[in-house]
């Protein structure tokens, strides 16, 4: 053999060799162990942590390592906590004190940039107005994920103020702070708004556990364009408390996994009464099952219950594509798992419903933003602005910054000329939204039905382990 062949041998060695580390660090795989990070659930962790094959650590590296490798292209997440190895070590030490913890123990989570946390993290709805300013306390769900041991490493990006800073839709994946962002999947496609970041983190594995937000749409939108699981969950169950606001009727706070099992542990984690959120969280508490919603997490729940499909308008433009032929083949899965199917479930004013501006969501939204936000920044402890109308102004100064000229600030402006929640326009699109509400999905004739399934509408209760996302909604904040 010459001395050629032999060098060009050990080259494709080393080569390979190099290779495999490069694989194995990005997919998770340890040199002396073969859990594979990638893709594991929050209890693969957790008994990877029980076995020694894993610590937090490891696991934070494993995430910035990826953040780090993937973010420049994705635009997912907005900053990284310094702080995420010291949780981490401290995690890792309490572990050995006590093995016996939360799910969440030594788990790292990132935040949708709207979500307050007393640290060095920054909460800003991914605009420079409020870079800088500092909040009194944590969030109340974030002072839940650290009492459970849940590490915060980092906040995520969304569409600059939710997406609610003006009807133009060009820049619903962008924000000043993190730039445009991309669906993993297809990158021509939109990764929808506004919890985009959570989503795709998730997606790409930056993250196993992430939270967003939503007032329409904005978690499981994301979720379903980057094939992710979102839970919404009803209003109060959660508290809004510490999360920059739209509305307090409708705004939310919910987890983003891969699994439905690891959202379902999250939202165990999270939901509760709070004395800050005491009207929504008061009057939701009742609905929070004893024990959790963990008892639900049953592969054979779907048995006997009755599921609506609700085929137009969702389908119609989809009509004579692929898209049909797998909804059709989802329908039969749930047929085969023993769900019963009222197919092609009709919803009385269903247009208005989905349409913002005729059902008077819009109107009532602008007033209850400029309320919600004026009150959020006054309690903030130091802030650049300290109303809506010094957001506009800043947005007007700072147009290069903010790119107020190509995407606007019409929404803001619109929502600043409003005089409150008592002028009679008020007062008649709340009851016209409450009777949608009520002829619509709440009415007596579909109160057997246990959810309702569309294109991008899928609910499921007592379901484990499937790759599923909730609902369809717009996608605009």
């Amino acid at each position: 053999m010459g001395r050629t062949t032999i060098v060009s041998i050990c080259l494709v060695v080393l080569i390979a060799v190099a290779f495999k580390g490069f694989i194995d660090k990005h997919h998770g795989v340890d040199e002396w162990s073969d859990f594979v990070i990638s893709e594991a659930t929050i209890e693969d962790i957790q008994k990877a942590f029980n076995r020694n094959q894993l610590t937090s650590r490891k696991l934070v590296d494993f995430y910035l390592n990826r953040i780090q490798a993937l973010n420049p292209v994705l635009g997912a997440v907005l900053e990284v906590n310094p702080d995420a190895r010291d949780q981490a070590d401290k995690a890792d030490s309490e572990r050995k004190q006590d093995p016996d913890r939360s799910l969440l123990h030594g788990i790292p989570v990132l935040l949708k940039d709207g979500i307050a946390t007393l640290d060095k993290l920054n909460n800003t709805a991914g605009s420079y107005a409020l870079f800088g300013s500092k909040v009194p306390r944590d969030a109340h769900v974030v002072s839940k994920l650290r009492d459970a041991g849940a590490i915060i490493l980092g906040k995520t990006s969304l569409p600059v103020w939710y997406g609610f800073r003006s009807y133009k839709t060009i820049g619903q994946a962008w924000c000043p702070r993190g730039g445009f962002a991309l669906n993993p999947y297809v990158e021509s496609k939109s990764p929808c708004g506004s919890s985009f970041g959570s989503a795709i983190s998730v997606a790409t594995n930056m993250v196993a556990v992430s939270l967003g937000t939503e007032t329409d749409g904005s978690i499981i939108c994301p979720a379903d364009h980057n094939s992710v699981v979102g839970i919404k969950p009803t209003v109060g169950l959660t508290s809004r408390d510490g999360v920059i606001p739209i509305s307090p009727r409708q705004d939310t706070v919910g987890p983003i996994c891969r699994r439905v099992s690891d959202a379902v542990h999250v939202l165990d984690v999270i939901v509760g009464f709070d004395p800050r959120d005491y009207e929504a969280t008061k009057s939701a508490e009742k609905f929070i099952p004893s024990g959790g919603y963990k008892q639900f997490l049953n592969k054979q729940g779907l048995k006997g219950k009755k599921i609506g499909v609700l085929r137009n308008p969702f389908l119609i433009p989809y009509k004579g594509s692929k898209v049909i032929s797998i909804f059709e083949d989802l329908l039969n899965d749930l047929r085969e798992r023993g769900a019963t199917l009222v197919d092609n479930l009709e919803v009385e004013n269903l247009s208005i419903i989905l349409d913002p501006f005729q059902s008077g969501e819009v109107t009532i939204l602008l007033s209850e933003f400029k309320l919600s936000i004026n009150k959020y920044l006054q309690e903030l402890t130091y802030s650049p602005v300290r109303s809506l109308a010094e957001i506009i102004e800043f947005n007007i100064n700072n147009t290069i910054l903010e790119k107020t000229t190509e995407y606007g600030q019409d929404l803001f402006i619109a929502s600043e000329m409003t005089n409150g929640l008592g002028t009679s326009e008020i007062i008649e699109a709340l009851k016209k939204i409450d009777q949608w509400s009520k002829n619509g999905f709440e009415s007596d004739k579909r109160k057997s039905i246990g959810c309702i399934v569309g294109h991008r509408l899928q609910c499921f209760s007592n379901v484990c382990n499937w790759r599923v996302s909730c609902n369809h909604c717009p996608s605009w904040v």
